[in-house]
């Protein structure tokens, strides 16, 4: 049950429901999880800056059990997400931070528990 939280100073017209619909598909993909199990949430046009400048940029989060547990594994999502963002939003790769948080089944919480007992 990967979380993607998008976070840009993109205005927030260029985040279609397609562009939403395209990264949870990507993220399924490259997450090797199923399209239906990815959440997401896209927040636009933040006052934001990444490496001294305002310039458009994105910081992607990813957090999830077990498929973001290693560097080696991150290290394959990370080009791939890369990919995506560049091409999808044309932004230089300097203009992008992603950013892995690895949680336990007993940190997400779903139907009235959490996902240790699911």
């Amino acid at each position: 049950m990967p979380f993607l939280d998008l976070e840009s100073n993109i205005p927030a017209t260029r985040f279609t429901d397609d562009f939403v619909k395209k990264l949870c598909s990507s993220a399924a993909e490259i997450l090797s999880k199923p399209k239906e199990r990815i959440n997401a949430v896209v927040k636009a046009g933040l006052p934001m800056q990444i490496g001294g400048s305002m310039e458009p940029c994105v910081i992607l989060t990813v957090s999830a059990v077990t498929v973001v547990s290693t560097a080696e594994l991150n290290k394959e999502h990370s080009a791939k997400f890369f990919q995506f963002l560049m091409k999808e939003l044309q932004l230089s790769e300097d203009r992008i931070v992603l950013r892995f948080c690895p949680l336990e089944t007993w940190q997400v919480g779903k139907k009235g528990t959490v996902m240790t007992f699911l």
